[in-house]
């Protein structure tokens, strides 16, 4: 029978048929797994799996996992504990992502973001930034959120400002995210679980901050899927302190930075990386300021990285 994997923990998953039956399933020792994807996590959460329920006692609901349905998609980072020879797939089967930002306590880089955003539009996976914690910001954090805000919207993305604490623009996520899957991604100590447990009526683990780095602390371990109430799923994942761009060739990574899209054809070589080149359209609007400097910097980064990193 056919199910989904709601939960991974390693080597035992959660698996979920459509009528609602739900199985502690494990991988068989031979199955056909995508020879392509050389990761850390063969299963992951959102995957669509075949199962066969064990004998033995009913009321346990084990079952053997015998086969992955192909992948429409799938968010992937460099493994963190093995990093620069594997990946690490962080869900699959998805309609959008959201990722949860902070202007402070702690705060979201530019370049984590931008490594984010490149990997979903690799996969054609649309992603909304949701800034959390307004309730502690002031002025000179709102200023800064504001900035963001017309940075990444005159790009194409949609961005939020919300509380979990109070929960203003609860609502307006609730309906973003009604009858699709939902990956919801961050660093530690943003608050993800804080605003699933206010989506969902959870009660997740949360933690604060660290007072003497300012860095997240980790409360989710497991990836976990979870049915949304009005129709669809939310995928919970452990947060993040950095995020590895993995599967993107150099001459394919300022494709997926929209803004340049316009710009490529123009550049007097097709294979131009656009950080040395003569004749660079895309150099070009960045002196002009048609294209932000901040973001070019994050371009040039995960650029650097690519020739350093091997996958």
């Amino acid at each position: 029978m056919q199910a989904t994997i709601y939960r991974s923990t390693g080597s035992w998953y959660v698996a979920k048929t459509a009528s609602g039956e739900v199985f502690q399933a494990r991988m068989k020792g031979v199955m056909k797994i995508d020879e392509e994807i050389s990761s850390t996590n063969p299963i992951a959460v959102g995957d669509i799996v075949e199962i066969v329920p064990e004998d033995g006692d009913a009321t346990a609901n084990n079952a053997m996992i015998t086969e992955i349905a192909d992948r429409r998609n799938y968010i992937v980072r460099s493994s963190p504990h093995k990093k620069g020879k594997q990946k690490h797939i962080v869900a699959a089967n998805l309609d959008q992502a959201m990722l949860i930002c902070t202007v402070k306590e702690p705060r979201t880089s530019n370049g984590f973001m931008d490594r984010f955003l490149v990997t979903a539009a690799a996969y054609h996976i649309p992603v909304t930034l949701v800034f959390n914690k307004k309730d502690i910001y002031r002025e000179k954090e709102l200023d800064k959120f504001a900035g963001l805000q017309a940075l990444y919207e005159d790009i194409g993305y949609k961005v939020l400002l919300v509380s979990a604490v109070t929960g203003e623009g609860i609502e307006e996520l609730n309906a973003a995210m009604k009858n699709k899957i939902t990956l919801m991604s961050g660093h530690s100590g943003v608050g993800k679980s804080s605003l699933i447990n206010r989506l969902l009526g959870l009660e997740l683990r949360t933690k604060a901050v660290s007072g003497w780095s300012g860095k997240g602390l980790h409360t989710t371990t497991f990836a976990e899927m979870y049915d949304i109430p009005q129709g669809g799923q939310l995928i919970d994942t452990p947060g993040v302190r950095e995020f590895g761009v993995v599967e993107i060739e150099r001459t394919e990574l300022s494709h997926y930075f929209l803004e340049m899209q316009p710009y490529l054809s123009r550049c007097q070589f097709n294979n131009c990386l656009h950080i040395n080149e003569p004749g660079c359209a895309v150099k070009a609007a960045v002196d002009a300021g048609e294209i932000d400097v901040d973001r070019y910097v994050s371009y040039a980064s995960i650029l650097e990285s690519l020739q350093t990193e091997s996958y």
